[in-house]
């Protein structure tokens, strides 16, 4: 079944009102209110959505912190059953120090078609369209994996790029990367832009690699069962969040999940611009009105296009 189109123009409104209220604090040093204002905006507006929808990603298993929680059901409670993965604020250190890359998210799915996975660290692997299924796995060693993705692209080693985050975690990865001659694009933070990289008319990237977070990775997953391209995930878990992860139903903790294991059917993403980035641009505030850009993708309609609208204060 598909997600009724009408319903794309409502949820692109909730990342574009969540990236207004983090948008006051761009700048400011503040990332726990630029995440606050963002969300409280977020929730404003999917409560009057007519749907009945449980978030699934969120910000974590139902505390009492002023988020979108997993499991917290959201929409007014009348309407089609939805699951929603909610980003309210990817890059809320990037919206403090002014930097670019920030942005509001979401992707819908309709009920139980989304991996509920819980906030831990995924390891991930993607790669663009076009390519034999399959070509890669999280258990080849990377000089396998890129020496494979060089033959599948009928290019040079020296001519691929690679999308890696910079962290210490992944100094052994970096290292063999730079002993193959590949070009390294690093990222400091937000994994959902880097993810996407990989995939488009002309990528930046001709692969993401290494560890970042779960939450992430099924929002990346549901963009790129819009935009094509392959992906393979695997969650890290210590024994607290595998006993949380049972709880989300996962039964099989080492689990090595493709595209269509974390995300099927229909589906709708948004993403809107806090800062300037790889996926939108960032928000212009006026006396009164604002501005917002967002990618929006509804995998049923076919469509992928880059909108602007102007909303009155």
């Amino acid at each position: 079944m598909a997600i009724n189109k009408e319903f794309l123009e409502k949820f692109t409104k909730a990342t574009e009102y969540a990236a207004y209220g983090a948008s006051s604090f761009i700048g400011k040093g503040d990332k726990i209110a630029a995440d606050r204002g963002a969300v409280e905006m977020m929730r404003s507006v999917l409560n009057k959505i007519p749907m009945k929808a449980t978030i699934v990603i969120g910000e974590g298993e139902m505390d009492d912190a002023p988020m979108l929680n997993i499991g917290e059901k959201v929409g007014t409670k009348n309407g089609p059953e939805f699951d929603i993965a909610v980003d309210p604020l990817e890059g809320t250190t990037f919206t403090s120090k002014g930097l670019p890359n920030a942005f509001s998210v979401l992707a819908v799915t309709e009920k139980g078609n989304l991996l509920s996975a819980p906030d831990t660290y995924m390891e991930k692997i993607i790669i663009g369209s076009n390519l034999p299924k399959n070509l890669l796995d999280l258990d080849n060693n990377v000089e396998k994996n890129i020496n494979l993705l060089a033959v599948a692209k009928n290019k040079k080693i020296s001519e691929l790029s690679a999308c890696i985050m910079k962290r210490p975690r992944h100094e052994h990865t970096v290292k063999i990367l730079k002993q193959l001659g590949v070009k390294i694009n690093f990222i400091t933070d937000g994994d959902i832009a880097g993810g996407l990289t990989v995939v488009g008319e002309n990528p930046k990237n001709d692969i993401y690699l290494g560890t970042g977070g779960g939450p992430e990775g099924v929002i990346v997953a549901a963009a790129l069962s819009c935009l094509g391209g392959q992906m393979q995930g695997r969650l890290i878990l210590n024994e607290d969040e595998t006993v949380r992860a049972r709880k989300l139903g996962i039964t099989d903790i080492k689990k090595k999940y493709n595209i269509d294991e974390m995300v099927s059917g229909d589906v709708i993403f948004c993403a809107s611009g806090v800062t300037s980035g790889d996926l939108a641009t960032g928000i212009k505030n006026f006396n009164d009105k604002f501005e917002v850009t967002s990618l929006v993708l509804h995998k049923s309609q076919k469509i992928n296009k880059t909108i602007t609208n102007i909303y009155k204060k």
